[in-house]
């Protein structure tokens, strides 16, 4: 037996190590306008006290599944009761909502919008604006409201956890919903048993 005890091990940091922080401190994109909208955030993030900024910044880094798209009936929802003239900020996609009929005039910014949600925004004598746009007219975030997408809307995550489990409402990755696609043991009572829901 050697005399290495647990205690004085250490880590292989060759071998991947530790790492403390996963955090993103950049953007994974090679888009030079994102990655010149991070450059202007980092300079307000460190100069300005506004709590605003700092969240824009980090939203900046984040993938595009932390980035969900919105849609216009949704962002009108959230804006409908706001008093004064406040510009809904998205750091994401704008989308249009064929089934949203009546498109009030609403200022909103964001990373990019749709043609369609753009068109739709304009023609109801609303603003689209670019954040180096919002950064001008609002230095510090006064009189906007920042939004974000629902993460979780993705119909990947219907499929997270373990199907069939007690208490589960996983959705399978099955070809069909028919009688022959996992209907039998532990589906139908009539099949030895049914996992109770």
């Amino acid at each position: 037996r050697g005399n290495t005890s647990a205690g004085t091990m250490g880590i292989d940091l060759k071998a991947g190590g530790r790492k403390k922080n996963t955090a993103r401190t950049a953007p994974k994109s090679g888009n030079v306008y994102l990655h010149l909208l991070v450059k202007l955030y980092r300079f307000l993030a460190r100069r300005t006290d506004a709590k605003f900024n700092q969240i824009v910044l980090k939203r900046l880094y984040q993938s595009r599944i932390n980035r969900p798209p919105m849609s216009l009936s949704r962002i009108s929802k959230f804006m409908e009761d706001k008093k004064g003239d406040k510009v809904a900020v998205l750091v994401g996609t704008v989308t249009d909502d064929v089934r949203f009929l009546e498109v009030p005039k609403m200022r909103i910014c964001a990373l990019k919008f749709t043609d369609s949600a753009r068109a739709r925004i304009v023609k109801a004598g609303g603003e689209c604006l670019t954040f180096d746009q919002l950064a001008l007219q609002a230095p510090c975030g006064e009189n906007t409201v920042l939004l974000r997408g629902p993460k979780n809307a993705r119909e990947a995550v219907r499929h997270f956890g373990s199907p069939g489990a007690s208490g589960s409402h996983v959705k399978p990755y099955i070809r069909a919903k028919g009688r022959k696609f996992e209907k039998a043991r532990g589906r139908r009572a009539s099949r030895g048993f049914k996992v109770k829901a």
